[in-house]
């Protein structure tokens, strides 16, 4: 487990290394291969996870059995929190994207070392006020932003957390299938393609298998206001 990666949680932020690594030993390590389900959507809230490797997108499911792709998250970040504040049933469904590792904190140990480190719940809800931040601007996004600028900021995100720097430019894998990219900027799976492939005509960027490297950030930026 990659310490550093996980002190970067909203869980451990606030925590110095001795406290940090006492709450760790108390935590159950998990590994889940892709396409396995941490949770779904209905299940009882009773843990919260931080992802110390891989991926995990949490999504919602319609009544027609469509998928609304929510969020990709990845190490250092967390989920499943939610419920210690609103205990209740999951209202996503969280799936492995890649070779994940995690580790996990029942709701009852968590409340109990909270009563502990206060300050900890403040990190806690200043990481879901993001979330929340995150999600307002998704909707402004879906009234007011037309598609190719919904996906050049959906990629400059993902550059963001999955990015690494390389000589050809900044190579992002985000292990996400196109049917799983579209549903990520709600749109549908040909009318992304048809913005990434105009964009990679540009010049912008060049597309991989599950990946994209982005050549000229900058033009996205603008295509993204």
């Amino acid at each position: 487990m990659d310490r550093h990666v996980v002190m970067k949680a909203p869980l451990f932020a606030a925590l110095d290394a001795a406290t940090a690594d006492q709450l760790m030993e108390s935590m159950s390590p998990r590994r889940l291969a892709r396409g396995d389900v941490v949770f779904h959507e209905g299940d009882p809230g009773d843990s919260l996870y931080v992802i110390t490797r891989g991926k995990v997108k949490l999504a919602r499911a319609a009544a027609d059995g469509r998928e609304s792709l929510l969020s990709v998250l990845g190490p250092g970040e967390m989920f499943g929190e939610l419920s210690l504040f609103d205990p209740g049933p999951r209202l996503t469904t969280a799936h492995v994207v890649s070779d994940t590792e995690f580790i996990s904190l029942g709701n009852d140990s968590l409340r109990s070392f909270l009563e502990q480190h206060p300050e900890v719940a403040m990190q806690m809800l200043a990481g879901l006020a993001h979330r929340l931040r995150k999600t307002n601007e998704g909707l402004s996004d879906l009234v007011f932003t037309d598609v190719p600028g919904r996906v050049a900021k959906a990629l400059l995100d993902l550059s963001d957390r999955f990015g690494r720097r390389s000589e050809a430019g900044l190579v992002v894998a985000h292990d996400l299938t196109q049917e799983e990219l579209a549903q990520l900027v709600g749109a549908s799976r040909e009318t992304v393609n048809k913005a990434l492939a105009d964009f990679a005509q540009r010049g912008w960027v060049t597309l991989g298998a599950k990946s994209v490297t982005l050549i000229d950030a900058e033009r996205l930026r603008r295509r993204a206001r």
